[in-house]
């Protein structure tokens, strides 16, 4: 197929929630229409949530209302352990991220670096057909790992690829009907089944884990020196340690890696795992971004991140991903901080507020032809890639993901290294499913790819 063909449909959702997120008995009781394209109200058994539609709701609550719209909802099940202290949380996570990641100018040779371990564990298949995500899973955590523990994983590492897999699944079970059930009902926690109860078993046992290897590489820290994040973060806890009203704690410190090992694992994996069953699904695509990194970068030399402004098609197919795939499609839950008004709406405080990306990348009053799978629209008559003001993957305003320059990072280095070596392909006779698995992320379900060395 060509690249200006509609792409075998991926599931459109002109209702904001999954269609199957709520199961059989789905907890919505109510949806009042706000507005055709605006939004929705929810009553999510007694939970009331709004759902913001379209790129104009979206920025208009995050950005010119962003002190407003930065809680966090009160949810049973994602209580805000920070309490008002996440501005302090988030501000040490940004700093921590600058200076032992992204900042660092050699950094980029680190992730270069992993890369070659990457490219290494592929090359052992010898281009027979292979499920591809554990070994990503694997390169890009420990790009995360770098920064919060000063040290990487190797792939045959057991014990940590358990606890990958277990936050992956936990990933899913969020958005399932019986977690649904639980943050509208909490008291069916004391009930002994239900998926709820294998996501506080594996919380538990993460937590667990955490809490071993945060001892460990603490060992032979030195206060005010910090080598990566934990040592950071302990320096805080010191710091702060006579303020009754602190926020920072052993217990939140374990809270806090585990949500940025999550950030910085599954949404960077998920956008290389669907990069690649594109490329694979799209072959002349696949050989116009290899034309440009033979062009640009050669077959030998190791990408570097000073090419990135000469490839423009290539920013454009990475984008293009980010935007079909919808990654994180409803976002992170936003809350009210006080009554507001939006569009002549009133939203009461304390409201929880769903922004749904998805309908942010396929509305028609921004994007040509949405449900195409279409690299060019990145690009201008000239073929220089250009921006796109409702192009917001990693949302807006206060609460935008934080590792988005990190992740930008990743994306183009592991996708460009592992073209510059590879031509991918399906298994012969074999094309994958091309619905995704629902959670709270939207990941690509299991398929088998082969890499031949170009």
């Amino acid at each position: 197929m060509s690249p200006g063909m509609t792409t075998p449909p991926l599931p459109q959702q002109p209702v904001p929630v999954p269609d199957n997120a709520l199961g059989d008995n789905p907890v919505v009781t109510e949806c009042h229409t706000i507005s055709y394209c605006e939004g929705y109200h929810l009553d999510l058994g007694g939970i009331s949530a709004v759902v913001l539609n379209g790129y104009d709701a979206v920025k208009e609550c995050l950005v010119h209302q962003s002190d407003i719209f930065a809680d966090r909802p009160s949810l049973p099940l994602f209580k805000n352990k920070y309490g008002r202290g996440w501005t302090e949380h988030r501000k040490l996570a940004v700093n921590t991220f600058r200076i032992f990641g992204y900042g660092q100018r050699s950094f980029e040779h680190k992730i270069s670096e992993e890369s070659l371990f990457f490219l290494d564990a592929i090359d052992t298949y010898k281009g027979r057909p292979f499920d591809l995500k554990h070994l990503i899973t694997n390169a890009v955590s420990n790009i995360t790992n770098l920064i919060i523990f000063g040290e990487r994983f190797t792939y045959e590492d057991t014990e940590f690829q358990h606890m990958i897999e277990i936050f992956s699944e936990n990933v899913e079970l969020a958005a399932s009907a019986s977690v649904f059930l639980y943050n509208a009902f909490p008291w069916i926690g004391i009930l002994p089944f239900g998926k709820h109860q294998q996501l506080f078993k594996n919380a538990a046992e993460v937590y667990e884990f955490l809490h071993e290897l945060i001892e460990r590489v603490s060992e032979n820290r030195k206060p005010q020196s910090p080598r990566h994040f934990v040592d950071a973060y302990l320096d805080e806890m010191d710091c702060n340690g006579n303020d009754p009203e602190s926020t920072y704690s052993r217990e939140n410190l374990i809270f806090s890696v585990g949500e940025l090992i999550i950030a910085g694992t599954e949404t960077t994996t998920n956008v290389l795992r669907w990069a690649v069953l594109f490329m694979a699904l799209y072959p002349n695509i696949q050989g116009q971004v290899q034309k440009e990194i033979d062009l640009v970068i050669g077959p030998n030399k190791m990408p570097t991140l000073e090419e990135k402004s000469k490839m423009p098609y290539t920013e454009a197919v990475l984008h293009e991903v980010l935007r079909f795939c919808n990654i994180v499609p409803l976002g992170i839950f936003h809350a009210t901080s006080k009554d507001t008004v939006v569009r002549g709406y009133t939203i009461p405080g304390g409201t929880t507020v769903i922004t749904n990306l998805y309908s942010v990348h396929f509305d028609e009053k921004y994007w040509s032809n949405p449900e195409v799978f279409f690299p060019e629209r990145f690009l201008d008559s000239n073929g220089q890639f250009v921006k796109k003001d409702a192009f917001i993957p990693f949302s807006l305003g206060r609460r935008h993901c934080l590792g988005e320059q990190l992740a930008r990072m990743e994306m183009f280095l592991f996708f460009t290294s592992l073209l510059q070596r590879f031509h991918l392909h399906f298994p012969h006779g074999v094309v994958p499913e091309l619905k995704p698995k629902l959670g709270m992320t939207l990941q690509p379900q299991p398929y088998l790819i082969c890499a031949e060395r170009r």
